[in-house]
């Protein structure tokens, strides 16, 4: 920021005293830098004890040794002189930006005084901060799932689920890419071996292959009513997966339904519903489906084609659908609903309802009476060469190395890398030949150290504490995982060789190109998606009763939808003010009718203008923001509060103290022959002064997204009774709705951008944002200013910044000065 200190503590002095407290307009924290500017250079110098005597006359009191609120003490706290205790001065700041100290109730001082005395901590800590940057350390990277299944993608043409061989991820910072708890043991490496001798077998395809069974199941929220994606038009429910087959052989495929405790088949719509088996959109086969099947399997009921299929080596699309014969309303106890499985009780054989029958799993056996293996895509992008003769072998892998090494590796082969990996080479001929002896290439590539981490050596030289610039190589790598969740491109890792990459205008020039590249994606299904916390959308499941017209479709819709809107602002280099502000969104048909929206059909998803009166605006009115962020049977302003607290100011609210009851505890009883309102019971719960400490901050947040009922539908009423979202935040601001809550967001735009900025830069950097980075955070945030706030101009901030160009030598992976530059 370019405010001047002196001038900044001369206004400050100046609205300390020139009124009362009471005078304090409500929305004093919402001033801008620019009219603390304008204002303080026409203020008379004064004292350089201001920040002094508005903390000892304003914050002191409650955070001295003795009363110690917050757990925080500002006694000894000198600040002229932030830079001393940086990590207590960033939480100053943040809650002197946010206008939550001091709290509600408090006395404050009047005008400008707290943003004056936050700017001025920060221009002193920034000041010092460029004469010694701290550009922070990591230790390895490792490649996490979703890293690992794109990487896999890139090298082989190969499309598999990691979750089938590597644990869960752990998270930190909201992303499940920070390197400090990607914690080791012999069991995660054990995975990371087994995956690689799997994976390599799918890749190149295996003749020796036994048979196995794979399930494929259908998760119970998924509605069956309709075509299921993938699957041929004319059908419904089912399951349709890309499955792949490991030789040409035969292969069995075997269905399951759901089914009641007692032993019928669940669903009693039709009684001459056929099945079809399809690979590739060809059909294989029609079954007659028995909807008076008893269970006759512990698994439960189940259905087989009565010979096995022929399918040669590779990725194939399995379906097993209902043929659909009806069309036209569907028919309900009380009303159609979406979700065909809204109630297990309903649709039981002679009970005459109308439940259709619902497939569980799909299961694919084999290969049986192996042929062979037939050409795949993943076989073209390894086999690049194919020797005529046994002389032509060995050097046909050499070559295989030297196309595949630097790719998996994300740097350039050194002569130990070759030699190593030719080794490995022969060490598979001796057992198989030419194509085991790729394939042990590949999977040594899959399990070398090289490929499942991410290792960044200082050089030779650099001792301990030492700055160091990162190389290109590493750059090339750090890039490419932030912008494409991806290994570098030929062109990334072609400049990167030629030490080109770090040039700040080959640099800019590449970080545009990335951008335009649709690969680019990655920062919303990667980035986005965990910063905004869509993957909560897995942990909440509406009451099937209550909102029978939700279901698993719908859910995927709703994060699509999100996802959609980041890429549309990426794509297009809007502000990223425009993530809650956008007066359209993504909507598919399905999507649109559950907000009311008509005249969207079929299930490809285009940008949809709100009508002029939608309350809907940005993420704050997205289903899946609104649903994660709800129970299964109500809403929770206190969930909604908090994610919009955590996730959009970047200020999390304290966690409840030990003994506090839950919301739901509360109070549940009716008054005056009806049941409380959410409301009620917030208000019953802050009774407890313990609870009103924090919920003064959240609940008004939470309560004027309240008109959004569990699944973001719009709602007037709450248990017949008119819902009451009237509000006010901490700072007295009224909140009375979904755009009046925008409002007053987009009024400390301070906060946003800032939280914008640290989670960007905690995905980019692989670690999480420290009080050392602050400086950081706010000269990119300044800068992007500057820009409007474009997307563009906030990543362009984080890859030019000293965070991402270097590192602090001191971490285990460095003292490796690397024997693979010396050779």
């Amino acid at each position: 920021m370019k405010t001047v200190s002196a001038t900044i503590a001369a206004l400050g002095v100046l609205t300390v005293y020139a009124g009362s407290v009471s005078d304090a307009p409500s929305a004093v924290d919402r001033t801008t830098d620019e009219s603390i500017e304008h204002s303080a250079s026409v203020a008379t110098l004064a004292s350089e004890s201001f920040n002094g005597e508005v903390i000892e006359q304003y914050c002191v009191r409650c955070h001295s040794d003795r009363r110690l609120q917050g757990n925080l003490s500002l006694e000894e706290y000198d600040p002229d002189a932030p830079e001393a205790d940086a990590v207590l001065s960033e939480k100053v700041i943040v809650k002197l930006r946010a206008g939550m100290m001091p709290p509600p109730g408090a006395r404050r001082p009047a005008g400008d005084t707290l943003q004056a005395l936050a700017m001025s901590l920060e221009s002193r800590i920034d000041e010092v901060a460029s004469t010694n940057p701290n550009p922070g350390s990591r230790t390895f990277q490792r490649l996490n799932r979703a890293e690992y299944e794109r990487s896999v993608r890139d090298l082989l043409a190969l499309d598999i689920d990691a979750a089938d061989y590597l644990p869960l991820d752990t998270k930190s910072a909201n992303f499940d890419n920070i390197a400090d708890v990607q914690m080791l043991s012999p069991t995660l490496i054990n995975s990371y071996m087994n995956a690689a001798a799997e994976v390599s077998r799918l890749a190149m395809g295996n003749p020796d292959a036994t048979p196995i069974s794979i399930t494929y199941t259908n998760p119970g929220y998924a509605s069956q009513w309709e075509r299921v994606e993938g699957a041929p038009y004319g059908t419904r429910g089912g399951i349709s997966v890309v499955h792949n087959f490991p030789a040409d052989g035969e292969y069995t495929i075997r269905m399951t339904f759901e089914h009641t405790t007692t032993g019928g088949v669940f669903g009693g719509t039709y009684k001459d519903e056929d099945i079809e088996v399809s690979v590739d959109g060809e059909r294989k086969a029609v079954i007659a489906f028995d909807r008076w099947m008893d269970v006759s399997d512990p698994n439960g009921v189940q259905m087989e084609l009565e010979e096995p299929i022929f399918l040669t080596a590779g990725p194939h699309r399995v379906t097993a659908a209902f043929l659909k014969k009806n069309e036209g309303p569907i028919e309900d106890v009380l009303s159609p609903h979406d979700w065909s499985l809204t109630d297990r009780q309903i649709g039981v054989r002679g009970y005459g309802l109308t439940t259709p029958a619902h497939m569980k799993d799909l299961i694919i056996g084999g290969p049986f009476d192996v042929q062979g293996v037939s050409e795949t895509p993943s076989r073209s992008q390894v086999m690049t060469c194919r020797p005529a003769t046994p002389s032509e072998e060995r050097p046909c892998a050499a070559e295989i190395v030297e196309r595949l090494g630097p790719q998996a590796f994300r740097r350039p082969l050194t002569d130990q890398d070759r030699e190593s990996l030719m080794g490995f080479y022969d060490l598979g001929y001796e057992q198989g030949g030419f194509e085991v002896g790729v394939r042990t290439i590949v999977e040594a590539l899959l399990a070398s150290p090289d490929f499942i981490f991410r290792f960044e050596e200082a050089p030779a030289d650099v001792e301990l504490g030492d700055l160091y610039r990162i190389s290109d190589i590493d750059l090339a790598a750090r890039l490419s995982y932030f912008l494409w969740a991806l290994p570098p491109d030929e062109e990334l890792l072609r400049l990167a060789a030629e030490d080109r990459l770090s040039d700040p205008a080959t640099l800019e020039a590449q970080v545009d190109r990335m951008l335009d590249d649709p690969r680019s994606e990655a920062l919303a299904t990667r980035f986005a998606a965990q910063w905004l916390r869509l993957d909560d959308l897995e942990k909440v499941h509406p009451d099937r009763l209550m909102f029978p017209d939700f279901h698993e479709q719908l859910k995927d819709a709703m994060r699509r939808e999100t996802e959609l809107l980041f890429d549309h602002l990426v794509r297009e280099d809007r502000s990223v003010f425009e993530l809650y502000t956008a007066d359209y969104s993504f909507m598919n048909e399905r999507l649109a009718e559950h907000y009311g929206i008509r005249g969207v059909t079929g299930d490809r998803f285009r940008l949809v203008e709100y009508p002029e009166d939608s309350a809907r605006r940005g993420i704050l009115g997205h289903g899946s923001v609104l649903t994660l962020t709800s129970h299964a049977g109500r809403t929770s302003p206190v969930l909604r509060g908090k994610w919009v607290m955590e996730v959009v100011m970047g200020t999390p609210p304290p966690p409840p103290p030990p003994g506090v009851p839950p919301l739901e505890e509360t109070s549940d009883e009716a008054t005056e022959g009806r049941m409380l309102t959410t409301k009620e019971r917030m208000e019953v719960h802050r009774a407890n002064p313990t609870c009103n400490a924090c919920h003064r901050f959240i609940d008004p947040i939470g309560l004027a997204l309240d008109n959004f009922d569990v699944t973001g539908q719009w709602r007037i009423k709450e248990g017949g009774v008119q819902l009451d979202t009237n509000g006010e935040l901490y700072d007295g601001t009224p909140v009375t709705s979904p755009l009046s809550l925008q409002q007053a967001l987009l009024d400390r735009e301070v906060l946003l951008v800032r939280s914008f900025t640290s989670n960007l830069m905690a995905y980019a950097l692989g670690r999480r944002v420290e009080y050392y980075d602050q400086p950081t955070v706010r000269q990119i945030v300044s800068e992007a200013d500057d820009q409007g706030y474009s997307i563009s101009s906030f990543v362009k901030g984080v890859v030019e910044s000293d965070a991402f160009q270097m590192q602090r030598a001191g971490q285990a992976t460095d003292v490796a000065a690397s024997n693979r530059q010396q050779q």
